[in-house]
């Protein structure tokens, strides 16, 4: 490769930042320059280049190998050009986006998922493909640990509401607390009858929001977090004999969009931050939710 002098310094003084030289490698990479599987220059030719020590590249290099451009990173020889990753499907709606993540989270050996939810109708839906793999023996994690947020009784909820008479004796109220806690029972039994049956530690906990979460959250094994929009409507339907008109979600139709902390630093933040929110209500505003 030939290896040129590029914006060593501005006014001749100052040098480039690991930042920069992250920046100008990352720029080779997106515009075919670097090609997948090709090998960087050494550090001290990159040093050479950008009029810099060997630490200052160093860095840069940490950077990309971070952000997944890197491959083969090890001391003695020059990191190779990364394979680009797959891209993920475009968004799809929750019911047909979340199985086939939930199975792949389920083939590491310890598996925690996180879900923040208005119920966990989807979640128990989707969990029934990883399940199945589980009896069939294509899978066999060795520990489960699923924490699920749900909205407490004790609250108003946003949504789903009757549009004329909402609060405590609402009947639609009273139809979403008897579908939460029939989906969280099913939920849980189905994961705790891996322990007789396979001998995997599971654990399944809920805990009880104090409002009415707006999307719904899945965090899958710290390495990815899938979102979704409770996107609101108005419609009627017959609750306890009666035709209500109620605003409510139809939160499997909602797009589930992905973000993995494979696919470079952005991507990563939202998954972090989405985790650090998500512990921190299971730690502080929550209360243990006992299923009726």
């Amino acid at each position: 490769m030939v290896v040129t002098q590029e914006n060593v310094a501005v006014n001749g003084s100052r040098r480039l930042s690991p930042q920069e030289i992250a920046d100008t490698l990352r720029n080779r990479i997106r515009t075919g320059d670097l090609k997948a599987g090709e090998r960087l220059p050494t550090q001290a030719e990159l040093a050479e280049e950008f009029g810099v020590e060997r630490g200052t590249v160093r860095h840069a290099l940490r950077a990309l190998q971070e952000d997944g451009l890197l491959s083969n990173v090890s001391k003695g020889s020059p990191p190779r050009i990364a394979e680009p990753q797959p891209v993920r499907d475009e968004p799809q709606p929750t019911m047909v986006g979340l199985a086939p993540r939930l199975t792949e989270a389920f083939a590491a050996p310890h598996v925690r998922i996180d879900a923040a939810c208005l119920t966990a109708e989807t979640l128990m839906l989707a969990l029934g493909e990883p399940v199945r793999l589980i009896h069939e023996g294509r899978i066999r994690p060795r520990s489960i640990d699923v924490r699920i947020l749900l909205p407490s009784r004790e609250i108003n909820l946003a949504f789903p509401v009757s549009v004329e008479n909402p609060g405590d004796e609402d009947p639609v109220h009273k139809r979403w607390l008897g579908q939460r806690n029939a989906q969280g029972h099913v939920l849980r039994h189905n994961l705790l009858a891996l322990r007789s049956s396979h001998g995997i530690d599971v654990r399944v906990t809920f805990r009880a929001l104090p409002f009415t979460p707006p999307v719904k959250l899945y965090l899958l094994n710290g390495a990815e977090a899938l979102i979704a929009y409770y996107m609101l409507t108005k419609r009627e339907e017959e609750v306890e004999s009666r035709t209500l008109e109620m605003y409510d979600t139809l939160g499997s139709k909602s797009l589930l969009f992905s973000f993995e902390r494979r696919a470079g630093r952005r991507d990563a933040a939202f998954v972090d931050q989405s985790q650090k929110w998500f512990d921190a209500l299971w730690e502080t505003i929550t209360t243990d939710l006992t299923l009726s």
